[in-house]
């Protein structure tokens, strides 16, 4: 009676395994691109929340102070607990005690929360945000109006979101 051998030969494993290395090899970069586009795409997603938030906040610092159109800028860097309010008056002097920081950062707070992670810069114009730059990690900014950061471009604005926000500014200018 004769046997057969049920099994693979080392050939066809050596051959499958080239097989998967060469389609790895393929793949993995793609795949990585995948990611950047991915993680740009939820920074912008994140700008995109934040200057809703903040308009929204403007509204109700509007309806309270009649002072709201006054804001240029609004900043929070790394070392800041809160936003910085920034507004000039006619000769171009930065005003401080009109509208009180915390205030304003509570209100962004209120509606968006996961604004406490972030750094950001926003520029507003007549009571509305006109412009955001957002950095929700140390690699990956993300910018309203979009199209400023892309997966050749992100380096160029690593952690660099007022940069970004210039640039998106730029664009609505």
């Amino acid at each position: 009676m004769k046997t057969t051998k049920k099994g693979f030969t080392l050939i066809e494993l050596i051959v499958v395994i080239a097989i998967i290395g060469v389609l790895a090899a393929v793949l993995v970069p793609s795949m990585l691109g995948y990611v950047k586009k991915s993680k740009i795409s939820s920074a912008n997603s994140a700008a995109a929340s934040l200057q809703k938030a903040i308009n929204t906040a403007l509204i109700e610092l509007e309806e309270e102070t009649e002072r709201a159109s006054e804001i240029g800028m609004l900043d929070r860097n790394s070392k800041a607990s809160g936003a910085t309010v920034n507004i000039k008056d006619d000769k171009g002097t930065p005003i401080t005690d009109i509208i009180d920081n915390d205030d304003m950062w509570d209100k962004i707070c209120h509606y968006m929360d996961k604004v406490k992670k972030c750094r950001f810069v926003a520029y507003c114009d007549g009571g509305a945000c006109t412009a955001v730059g957002v950095s929700i990690d140390k690699t990956y900014t993300g910018t309203v109006p979009g199209g400023v950061v892309t997966v050749d471009t992100y380096k160029t604005y690593q952690n660099n979101y007022s940069l970004a926000a210039q640039e998106a500014l730029k664009k609505v200018s």
